[in-house]
């Protein structure tokens, strides 16, 4: 469903890992809003499944790798004239304690979850700056508290906060606002992967009960979808947040609002 009261009518959204989860919904949800939108991810085939219902441009490349990222922005501004939105959604896991990961699987980690934004939103600024424009982080919860045997994922996630709050800092006076959002559990088909393994870890009857399990504590007691994440994006990205820049916006059903120490009383 569009967000009426956020409108990004005529405006040219970039969003990264746009082929599924909620890269796809931000990208339902601009198109709804009236902006013309560009998807970028590796795999052109989910890219080009939801770009060709909504009208936009699909654009195969690595978000981490700047020449990537500098022709797909050129292809933006062919179609679009130039971007106003940049979406830094592309992400990925981080599993395992420090012991349990190697350099690679940290170099990783890094890469997918910090370097696709880092390197898109550099390469991205100058256009920002030059039409106002603004970028939208995807984060986490995970960019606030610490799951378990996640270090990698827990410290780029809170990485890209700090990348958030440096972007709005550096360019806020040349007309650019950056804001990151931090969704807690959301359904999606790498969520659901995530679910499966409480499965079969705790015996339950499928993927349903593993997010009642995950969402026991949280107080609007589900997950959240994508369209929930994506509302939160509409508007960071739209005017309607202009003077809103360098917050981390949570999106968690109240998770973060549970003092952990207190849960035996409510038991």
């Amino acid at each position: 469903m569009s967000n009426p009261s956020a409108s990004l009518a005529g405006l040219s959204v970039l969003i990264t890992g746009g082929g599924t989860g909620i890269g796809a919904a931000v990208a339902q949800q601009c198109v709804a809003a009236g902006a013309r939108v560009a998807l970028m991810g590796r795999r052109l085939a989910p890219l080009q499944a939801v770009a060709q219902p909504l009208g936009a441009l699909a654009v195969a490349g690595d978000a981490a790798d700047a020449a990537d990222v500098r022709r797909a922005l050129a292809q933006v501004r062919d179609a679009h004239g130039g971007i106003d939105v940049l979406v830094a959604n592309a992400g990925g896991h981080g599993i395992g304690n420090a012991l349990g990961t190697d350099d690679a699987s940290w170099a990783l980690s890094a890469r997918l979850n910090l370097d696709t934004a880092f390197v898109c939103a550099r390469e991205a600024l100058p256009g920002l700056m030059e039409r106002r424009g603004n970028i939208v982080i995807l984060s986490s919860l995970a960019g606030h508290f610490a799951g378990p045997d996640a270090v990698g994922y827990v410290t780029m996630k809170h990485a890209l906060i700090g990348l958030t709050r440096s972007l709005a800092r550096d360019y806020g006076r040349h007309g650019v606002r950056a804001n990151a959002v931090c969704p807690g559990w959301v359904r999606t088909d790498m969520a659901d992967e995530q679910m499966a393994v409480l499965v079969q870890r705790h015996g339950l009857t499928g993927v349903d009960a593993a997010y009642d399990l995950v969402t026991r504590h949280v107080p609007l007691g589900r997950p959240a979808t994508p369209d929930d994440v994506a509302q939160a994006v509409l508007f960071l990205a739209s005017p309607q947040a202009a003077m809103v820049s360098g917050s981390a916006l949570m999106v968690d059903g109240g998770a973060s609002a549970v003092d952990l120490p207190t849960l035996a009383f409510a038991e």
